[in-house]
């Protein structure tokens, strides 16, 4: 049966606008002689010794130049004499599956040819102490038989809480080298707990395995690497709350005051843990308590998913609207092993579904309860990692003229749909 809706569901869409936005944006100058000149400081060299089987946890996050980091920090290793091999540090990512861990990091470009180095990738880990409330806490097995274990991460706001510890240094050891067993028992806890959580969490790995740094790595609103710093094992509980703060600093953002619909060209886990950085749209799926610094938005449409993420929609569950393509192109069993690891149901919810882009954005703005609908504050942007150049409908002209962080770089132009209703790429 045909849907019927009095008044049809095609809305008149207005003309759109490029408008690019500008961020501070501190970049890292030469990433190699940055990332030795860290590895080299006497607090950090003196902790790896001749011989040393060092276990190098890579996460599932994606993170700018993590293949030259890697190995750089890999070939730095083997300068000291020391025999490093990787471990994906993922959780449940990866359909929660060695196999499926192995092929996401080579995805990233790595793999055994590429860093000279084996990849041990099971699932198998080892319990090394508990909470005083008896949660386990449990490690990577071939970790726990290393002699010193190193691991990179992104330090940057948490898509699902937050607080003086997000995502950073402390989760990828309580939740990406605890494996799906370790991830699985702290999403036990409520994810608003987490900013004590992982703190104590990291008490007991610090304290019961070979943990000798982790390298931290913060990025700028433009995906570019802006810092990369070296903690040892005991600083990192006192390091990262101040990394957290600075890498706050750098992130981007949508820079209009209200937006009426948001419309996101893709989503994926490669972009954000939640598909879409709740940071920049100002929605999450989880429960716990937020405060993010985004606009108002009243609907937000999904029209593409990116392929890294192999039809793994996690945070779709925020949108209003999106296209049948994307919810055919959808993997159940990713998106549910993700969500029900990590206890945010909400975060594979079905939002309503249109045939094509035409129909999902028109839907979207019919059913905005205040919009001005001669002139609707309308932005579309690729994801929410690439904001340096969005649209805006001609309707916000004067706020982007007005504002210093915002410039026109092109002239207006309609929305061109093809046969089948589908926005023709504008990025």
């Amino acid at each position: 049966m045909p849907l019927v809706v009095d008044g049809g569901i095609t809305a008149n869409l207005p003309n759109m606008v490029p408008v690019r936005q500008i961020f501070h944006a501190p970049k890292v100058a030469h990433l190699e002689r940055e990332i030795e000149s860290e590895l080299n400081k006497d607090s950090i060299r003196s902790l790896i010794k001749v011989g040393d089987r060092v276990a190098v946890g890579v996460g599932s996050r994606g993170i700018a130049n993590i293949k030259p980091i890697v190995q750089c920090l890999i070939q730095q290793l083997q300068q000291w004499g020391a025999k490093p091999f990787i471990v994906p540090a993922m959780g449940s990512h990866g359909g929660a599956t060695g196999e499926g861990q192995m092929k996401v990091l080579a995805e990233f470009g790595i793999t055994e040819e590429s860093m000279g180095v084996p990849i041990v990738s099971h699932m198998h880990v080892v319990q090394i102490g508990s909470l005083p409330d008896g949660l386990p806490v449990y490690l990577d097995k071939a970790s726990s038989e290393a002699d010193a274990i190193i691991f990179v991460n992104r330090v940057k706001p948490h898509t699902g809480f937050k607080g003086d510890y997000e995502s950073g240094l402390l989760k990828m050891m309580a939740i990406g080298l605890g494996r799906h067993k370790g991830a699985a028992a702290v999403h036990q806890r409520p994810l608003g707990d987490m900013p004590t959580l992982l703190p104590a969490l990291g008490n007991v790995y610090i304290s019961q395995a070979p943990i000798a740094f982790g390298l931290a790595v913060l990025e700028n609103a433009y995906d570019e690497t802006a810092k990369v710093v070296a903690v040892p094992a005991q600083d990192i509980i006192a390091k990262e709350k101040d990394l957290l703060v600075e890498a706050k600093q750098y992130m981007p953002r949508i820079l209009p005051s209200k937006i009426d619909v948001l419309i996101v060209s893709e989503m994926g886990k490669n972009i954000s843990g939640s598909g879409m950085d709740p940071n920049i749209t100002g929605r999450a799926a989880s429960k716990a308590p937020q405060n993010f610094h985004a606009p108002p938005i009243e609907r937000v449409v999904v029209i593409g998913l990116t392929k890294e993420t192999k039809g793994n929609a996690c945070g779709v569950g925020v949108a209003d609207v999106i296209t049948s393509k994307v919810f055919k192109e959808m993997n159940l069993d990713y998106m549910y092993a993700n969500v029900i690891t990590s206890k945010v149901l909400d975060s594979a919810k079905i939002p309503v579904i249109m045939p094509n882009d035409r129909d999902a954005i028109s839907v979207a703005l019919k059913t905005c309860y205040h919009a001005d609908f001669e002139n609707p504050r309308i932005v579309l942007i690729k994801n929410t990692l690439e904001l340096e150049t969005i649209w805006v409908s001609e309707g916000m002209l004067k706020e982007v003229e007005d504002h210093p962080s915002m410039e026109v770089t092109g002239n207006s132009r309609s929305l061109h749909f093809d046969e089948e209703g589908y926005l023709s790429p504008l990025f």
